[in-house]
């Protein structure tokens, strides 16, 4: 199946949906990323905080070098755009539309390796949003600008002096799960899963069938409470 006509088959359904869907292919919690991963913000009007996208793995690992200090400030200057520049860029490999750039980046501590400037810059490429063990700084812009990240933690410090660049495109643990570049990925109020392309497809039919026959159920519940009926309880096509 084409990316696209895939990707589609996510559109609409719950992290819960597509858990229930990978139990019934016997994966039964190896996908679902840690509870402590979760969105920076969440929109429970038009849900804009849920995305599925297919994975572009990046890593940072904790860095050995001795630190010059203190600098006079345009020797500091340069030094941390030399650092940004030759030791801890961003994805190098082109970002795609449907992508989420899932970034490991566990054990690297006090360290905002996502900020509102590259986050903007990773959208504008087409990425749909970031997921990440590590942390997000500049939170209050990340929001307002409305860039999609999922984070264990919010962190204040700048990659220089701090982490490297390690690999980019290869299989990562993130979340205690096992992430390989193009694996299915869906993240929503409750978290982040990750469906292993290989089962991506059976996956989202089977979650689509569980959805819809929570929706009808909801739809019921809905009726005898006497609620307003709103679009989560439409079936999926």
């Amino acid at each position: 199946m084409e990316k696209q006509e895939l990707i589609k088959l996510y559109h609409g359904l719950r992290v819960t949906d597509v858990c229930d869907g990978l139990d019934a292919v016997g994966l039964i919690d190896t996908c679902t990323m840690d509870w402590q991963i979760r969105p920076l913000w969440r929109d429970t009007v038009n849900f804009k905080h849920r995305i599925y996208g297919f994975a572009h793995t990046l890593r940072f690992v904790p860095t050995a070098r001795v630190v010059p200090r203190p600098l006079p400030l345009e020797d500091y200057k340069k030094w941390k755009s030399d650092w940004y520049r030759n030791l801890s860029r961003g994805p190098s490999d082109p970002l795609y539309p449907d992508e989420i750039l899932v970034i490991d980046a566990a054990e690297c501590g006090d360290v905002g390796f996502i900020g509102s400037n590259n986050s903007q810059a990773w959208i504008n490429a087409g990425v749909r949003g970031i997921v990440t063990n590590g942390g997000c700084r500049d939170t209050d812009e990340v929001i307002k600008q409305g860039v999609v990240v999922y984070s264990k933690m919010i962190a204040r410090g700048i990659r220089p002096g701090r982490i490297e660049r390690d690999v980019e495109n290869v299989p990562m643990a993130v979340g205690g799960v096992r992430v390989f570049p193009g694996d299915l990925i869906v993240a929503d109020g409750d978290g982040v899963i990750v469906v292993p392309i290989a089962y991506a497809e059976t996956v989202a039919k089977i979650a689509r069938e569980i959805a819809n026959d929570d929706k009808a159920g909801r739809k019921n519940l809905y009726v005898k409470a006497g609620l307003p009926l709103d679009e989560t309880v439409d079936p999926l096509a």
